[in-house]
């Protein structure tokens, strides 16, 4: 026999005349929500009619039907036409509620576990940061002033697009990304980098990485060579083993890499991997005679280049060279862009400009990889960039970056000019310090580590390639004051006169 509702139990504590700024309804709904889940009114329990409860509550009974409709709705309550209105057999909690078996009951057993092989590649290389940090550290690469970051006009529109959002934009969106943004991209790389392409061109990713992994996966099949500069950024060299690619490493030059040399490596290689207008991480600018050597090479042999500008926006000296993708008359040119570095890590934002033929396949590929990016960044981002606040921080920072390189060269040479050689770079986010004598890049790297100072050799994003002994210095991440006290730790490490 079913329950029968206590209406005593439920005044016990359940509705309390005074609730806040609570309207009658929530009163009751929280009243009959917390007797049933306090088990006063147990599975199965009827509910008396909304009539004689709104007399006993003394509401009106349109209160009492609107808080059943709810509750029935968030599934604490049954409603049978003719019947009446009961507690539910199974509660909302019950189904949020997993079964947890005793695994400390017994040891678990070894088993062979298989994993793909294009994963199995990725052994020993990753792009994990530690979430233990909470900022970063001298002399970490690849970090963005954060603290210098304006947050507020950020926010003012972040909370101006949540007030005026749109139903539509909380349903799926285009794979290809909002559309204004992709215009507001196409504009500001013609006016800034020398892109020539269409709006529809312009495809929004997930930062860069996923940028070069949807590249890597459409262009490449499993075994086809590609050519990749050496020494290399660890994204590109990761996408590339993940897509089932046969790395080819190139030597890189005072003018970039060595597309001649790389011929001779790999005739038959589909795709060139380079960053032309700061090559990482040694910073060289590709020379227009290796541009336009690079761009006959894809012409001849039907390859692509994948030309990946991380960090153009931070040129300090002189004005910045033409994309490569400028020079680009046949469509072999696929163009990789980022907002990580330029705003803030965490937005997770990129953008791919690829030929006209690509279109279609490049949709395909990223709705199946993730759809889309998430559509809100996407509006905020837009207004931030027409509104001027874009320009405004880039400008910002190009002048804070430079001051920082110059505080960190001069403490180098302060502290450190007997045993490193560190020169002013025209743009970037890092410089190299090129280690004098027998000194050993890898061992002091490991060594400031210890006292908590972030330096990686050289070495460590080479593949064959065997340069000088250096350390990679970031300094857009710290402030002044950090630079220097990191550079003082590392004196410490300096051995004796």
């Amino acid at each position: 026999m079913r329950d029968v509702f206590n209406l005593e139990l439920f005044l016990g504590g359940s509705i309390v005349p005074e609730k806040g700024n609570q309207t009658l309804v929530q009163q009751v709904s929280q009243g009959l929500r917390e007797a049933i889940l306090l088990r006063r009114l147990s599975v199965g329990t009827k509910l008396p009619s909304s009539r004689r409860l709104a007399s006993e509550l003394k509401v009106s009974r349109n209160t009492i039907t609107t808080a059943f409709e709810q509750l029935t709705a968030e599934g604490y309550l049954n409603s049978r036409r003719g019947s009446g209105s009961f507690v539910a057999d199974e509660l909302p909690e019950d189904l949020l509620q997993a079964r947890v078996s005793n695994k400390a009951a017994f040891q678990e057993q070894p088993v062979d576990r298989h994993i793909a092989v294009r994963a199995a590649r990725l052994d020993g290389v990753s792009l994990s940061f530690s979430s233990a940090l909470d900022k970063p550290r001298a002399f970490q690469i690849g970090f963005s002033a954060v603290d210098e970051f304006p947050i507020e006009s950020w926010t003012r529109i972040f909370s101006r697009r949540l007030r005026k959002l749109p139903r539509k934009s909380l349903d799926y969106a285009d794979a290809a990304g909002y559309a204004p943004l992709r215009e507001a991209i196409a504009k500001y790389l013609k006016a800034s980098r020398g892109v020539s392409a269409d709006a529809s061109q312009v495809f929004i990713t997930a930062g860069s990485q996923q940028a070069l992994d949807a590249a890597f996966r459409i262009l490449l099949d499993e075994g086809d060579e590609a050519l990749i500069e050496d020494p290399n950024y660890i994204g590109a060299r990761g996408a590339l083993l993940a897509a089932g690619a046969r790395l080819i490493p190139v030597p890189v030059d005072r003018e970039g890499i060595d597309i001649s040399r790389g011929s001779e490596l790999s005739p038959a290689a589909k795709l060139a991997y380079v960053t032309p207008s700061h090559q990482f991480p040694l910073g060289v600018v590709m020379s227009l005679s290796r541009r336009l050597e690079l761009l006959e090479w894809a012409n001849q042999n039907s390859a692509w280049i994948i030309e990946d500008d991380y960090d153009s926006e931070f040129r300090y000296r002189g004005r910045p060279s033409e994309a490569l993708h400028g020079l680009d008359n046949s469509g072999r040119v696929i163009y990789v862009g980022t907002f990580s570095k330029v705003l803030f890590p965490s937005l997770r934002l990129g953008y791919l400009v690829v030929p006209t033929d690509l279109i279609d396949v490049f949709e395909r590929t990223l709705s199946f990889m993730s759809y889309h990016t998430s559509l809100i960044e996407q509006l905020v981002l837009t207004d931030f960039i027409n509104e001027g606040h874009f320009g405004r921080h880039i400008r910002k920072m190009r002048v804070l970056y430079a001051e920082r390189q110059k505080v960190l060269i001069s403490a180098i040479d302060e502290h450190l000019n007997d045993f490193v050689e560190a020169k002013y770079d025209n743009a970037g986010m890092h410089v190299i310090a090129w280690l004098k004598g027998d000194l050993n890049a890898e061992a002091i790297s490991i060594e400031a580590a210890k006292i908590g100072v972030y330096v990686p050799p050289l070495s460590f994003y080479c593949m064959n390639a065997q340069p000088p002994e250096g350390l990679l210095l970031g300094y857009t991440g710290v402030s002044n004051t950090e630079i220097r006290r990191g550079i003082r730790r590392l004196a410490e490490l300096s051995p004796p006169d």
